[in-house]
């Protein structure tokens, strides 16, 4: 049994042949070609492969010894079955060719075949491989959207959140969407947007804690060119991007006071000027934002418009914390499995008993996304089919265990510190993301996470 070793290829092809020199021909030709190659002689070894490792195509001899290759067919189809199987046998026959099609075979070949015709037939099989892989995602979104990784839902709450996101989709209303970091506002707004009549046209995003009051107006509005130093050329905007389709404002909370006004009249109006350049302009945007702060704490504190909270407001949907709705968490972690499993060719296929305890046991301080980046990281490194609690982060199980503290805890400021830090790092995308949302330099950071162990 052998293993292809190669990092990039065009695709990862088993052959499953017991003649050793017709499978070194076989590894010659296709690895000059540019695939990733694996072999089995067996049943055994060729079951072994497959459950360790992902593969886009498989050349099946019909006979293996004493073994059966039809036999074994169907035993790789129940195994892998996204992965082609092409039969191959010297014992070519119009009644055999049948009940390899029958079984589940994609194509046959009879050896002995030509360098050119094998190339092209593992050609043939993984680019059909790959479109069906890519229309099956595009009809998915087309009939059920909701079949999303990080929308479907068992939670009576969430799923009353997307019920009332599906109705008002097909509106022009705009949106507010609040939750914790990590929810998965990012994804409700893009499907509101997918779901509405301006799904063919752009969903444009503009992260606000990301800029300076000055460079967001630029980049949400436009400059001209030799507005101030260093605009060397005329830029449209992000609100021009978006015209007639959706402009997303991610992280509204923290869009700066001096610019509100202006924001104000833009969702008041949809009239707006570049920086620079008088000249009013219109566009027809759908907007939508989203924050995980107190916006009504922070119109009371002064730090946030009334008004413009008003105008924002028109339709709440308010995300629940994963934590509060622990049927989904085993689900959407066995569906980001299958979905990153895939992607990194693992040989991952799902969770443990004592994985799934410890998955429901974590509180999920960093929410959805964090739960996206311990089966990541699990799927990554694991080895084995079933992934177990030890594949898990160490941080997220050693808090399953323990319980996370919380405000008011008879705990240490120093062990609420270190909790705190590491829920905010799991549910930021970066290390600067995570400083800026706790408030100190990413150097700080860097040496809290050396103290404590992060």
């Amino acid at each position: 049994m052998t293993v292809a070793d190669t990092p990039r290829h065009r695709g990862r092809i088993l052959i499953v042949d017991d003649e050793t020199n017709l499978v070194k021909t076989f590894r010659y030709c296709l690895e000059d070609a540019g695939y990733g190659v694996s072999s089995a002689r067996n049943t055994a070894e060729a079951t072994a492969l497959v459950q360790q490792g992902v593969f886009d195509l498989c050349f099946l001899d019909l006979r293996l010894g004493n073994e059966s290759g039809l036999e074994l067919l169907s035993l790789l189809r129940d195994l892998a079955p996204w992965m082609k199987i092409v039969m191959i046998t010297a014992y070519s026959s119009i009644e055999s060719a049948v009940e390899a099609i029958q079984r589940g075979a994609a194509d046959y070949l009879a050896k002995p075949c030509t360098p050119e015709q094998l190339r092209l037939a593992a050609r043939k099989q993984i680019e059909a491989s790959r479109l069906e892989a890519r229309l099956a995602e595009l009809e998915a979104r087309l009939k059920d959207p909701l079949r999303g990784v990080d929308l479907a839902s068992a939670s009576p709450t969430m799923r009353q959140v997307l019920e009332t996101a599906r109705s008002v989709a097909d509106t022009d209303a705009t949106v507010l969407i609040q939750g914790e970091s990590g929810t998965g506002k990012g994804a409700i707004a893009r499907a509101i947007h997918g779901w509405s009549p301006r799904a063919e046209r752009g969903f444009v995003t503009v992260h606000c804690p990301s800029l300076s009051a000055e460079l967001l107006e630029s980049e949400l509005f436009g400059h001209k060119k030799g507005a101030f130093t260093g605009a060397v050329e005329t830029t449209p905007g992000k609100v021009n991007q978006a015209d007639g389709g959706t402009l997303f404002l991610d992280e509204i909370g923290d869009f700066p006071r001096a610019l509100q006004p202006k924001l104000l009249r833009f969702a008041q109006d949809r009239e707006y000027e570049r920086v620079g350049d008088p000249i009013t302009r219109q566009a027809d945007v759908r907007l939508i934002a989203a924050t995980n702060q107190d916006l009504n704490a922070m119109v009371a504190a002064g730090t946030f418009r009334e008004d413009l909270l008003y105008r924002l407001n028109v339709i709440a949907l308010d995300l629940p914390p994963l934590r509060e709705r622990p049927e989904d968490i085993v689900d959407l972690a066995e569906r980001f499995l299958v979905r990153l499993a895939r992607d990194y060719r693992r040989p991952a296929r799902g969770f443990d008993d004592d994985a799934c305890a410890a998955l429901r046991a974590y509180p999920w301080p960093g929410n959805v996304r964090e739960l996206r980046n311990v089966v990541e990281r699990a799927v990554i490194l694991g080895r084995s089919e079933r992934l177990s609690r030890r594949d898990l982060n160490p941080i997220m199980h050693d808090a399953a265990r323990a319980g996370l503290p919380r405000v008011g805890d008879a705990v240490t400021l120093e062990a609420l510190e270190r909790a705190h830090i590491a829920a905010v790092l799991a549910a930021s995308p970066t290390l600067d993301g995570a400083a800026g949302t706790l408030g100190i330099d990413p150097s700080t950071l860097w040496r809290k996470r050396k103290q404590y162990g992060i």
